[in-house]
C-alpha cells in the first residue's frame, strides 16, 4: 500500500511529457500563479506572526498579572507608617501570599517617571504607599483580604490586577483570532487566483485540448497534468515568498522595552510554523484546480 502511495506521489512529480504539452510552460498564467503564490505566502508569514506572537502575549501577559498584585495605602502623614505596618501583618498572615514588600522611594520616582519625568518630588506630593503581593501558587481568597483590610488597615485598598488582566487577555486572543482569519482568508484568495489562472490556461489551450481528446487522452489524464504543473507552481511561489517573509520577520526592529511590537515573530520551536505555508498552498493549489480543470473541460466538450 505505502509503495503503491509513493508511486503515486513520484508520478505526480515527475509528470507525463505528452500531458503536459496541454500546459503552458510559460506566460501570462504562469507568471501570475508564481506571483500570486509568493505574495500570499509572504502576507500569510505576517499573518502567522502575528497569531502566534498573539496567543505568546496573551500567555506572558496573564502570568505575570496573576502572579503578583498591589496594596495601595492612603493615609494622612502621621498614620501613613501604622497602616503599613498594620497592612504588612494582614497580608503575612494571609494564606496564598508568597512576600510582600513595600516599593521604596526609588521605584515610586520609576514608576511616576513615563509621567512627571525623572525629577518628581515625592516628599512634597500627596503619594500613597505601594506594597507590592506576591502570590503563591495556591493564590489568595481577594475578597477575604479586602474585608480584613477594611478593619485593620482603613486605608489599604488591593488591587489584584483583575481589571487589567481581563482587557488585556480579551484583546490578545482577539489579535490571534483575527491572525488565524486573516490567514484564511489569504489562502483563500490565493485559490481564487489559481482557479482564474487555470481556467485562462484551459481556455487558451482549448484546441491542444481537442486534438488530445481525438487521440483518446481522457479528461483526468489531461486534468492531472493541469492539476500536476499549477501546485508545483503554486508550491515553488509559496516557498519563495515563505523565505522572503521569514527574513523579513528576522530584520524587524526589536524595542528594548517589552511590548507587543517588540515580541512580534517567532521563537524556538515557533518558526517550524512557515514551513506549513508552502504545503498548504499546495493542498490549495491541487483543490483548486482539480475543481477548475473537471468544470472547464466540461465545457469545452
Amino acid at each position: 500500500m505505502k509503495q503503491f502511495e509513493l508511486s503515486h506521489v513520484m508520478d505526480f512529480i515527475i509528470g507525463d511529457a505528452q500531458a503536459e504539452r496541454a500546459v503552458p510552460p510559460t506566460g501570462f498564467t504562469a507568471r501570475l500563479t508564481l506571483f500570486a503564490a509568493a505574495v500570499m505566502a509572504f502576507l500569510a508569514v505576517f499573518a502567522l506572526a502575528l497569531s502566534v506572537s498573539a496567543g505568546r502575549l496573551s500567555e506572558r501577559w496573564s502570568a505575570e498579572l496573576a502572579q503578583s498584585a498591589t496594596l495601595r495605602i492612603s493615609a494622612p502623614v502621621g498614620q501613613m507608617q501604622a497602616q503599613t505596618d498594620a497592612a504588612l501583618g494582614v497580608l503575612e498572615t494571609t494564606p496564598g501570599i508568597a512576600s510582600a514588600r513595600v516599593l521604596s522611594d526609588d521605584e515610586q520616582r520609576a514608576l511616576l517617571e513615563p509621567w512627571f519625568g525623572p525629577d518628581v518630588p515625592l516628599e512634597s506630593l500627596p503619594i500613597p504607599r505601594l506594597i507590592e503581593i506576591v502570590e503563591a501558587d495556591i493564590g489568595f481568597d481577594a475578597e477575604g483580604l479586602r474585608l480584613r483590610l477594611v478593619a485593620e488597615a482603613p486605608g489599604a485598598v488591593l488591587d489584584d490586577h483583575t481589571r487589567w488582566r481581563k482587557p488585556l487577555a480579551a484583546a490578545a486572543s482577539r489579535l490571534w483570532f483575527l491572525g488565524w482569519l486573516s490567514i484564511v482568508l489569504i489562502f483563500a484568495v490565493m485559490g481564487a487566483m489559481i482557479t482564474l489562472a487555470a481556467n485562462a490556461a484551459l481556455a487558451a489551450n482549448a484546441k491542444v485540448i481537442s486534438v488530445m481528446r481525438l487521440v483518446g487522452a481522457k479528461d483526468s489524464y489531461i486534468a492531472n497534468a493541469f492539476v500536476r504543473r499549477f501546485t508545483l507552481r503554486t508550491i515553488t511561489g509559496a516557498a519563495v515568498g515563505m523565505v522572503i517573509g521569514a527574513i523579513a520577520v528576522v530584520l524587524l526592529p526589536s524595542a528594548q522595552e517589552e511590548g507587543f511590537l517588540s515580541d512580534l515573530g517567532f521563537a524556538g520551536a515557533g518558526w517550524l510554523w512557515p514551513l506549513i505555508i508552502p504545503i498548504v498552498a499546495g493542498v490549495v493549489a491541487f483543490l483548486a484546480t482539480q475543481a477548475a480543470a473537471r468544470g472547464t473541460l466540461k465545457e469545452l466538450r
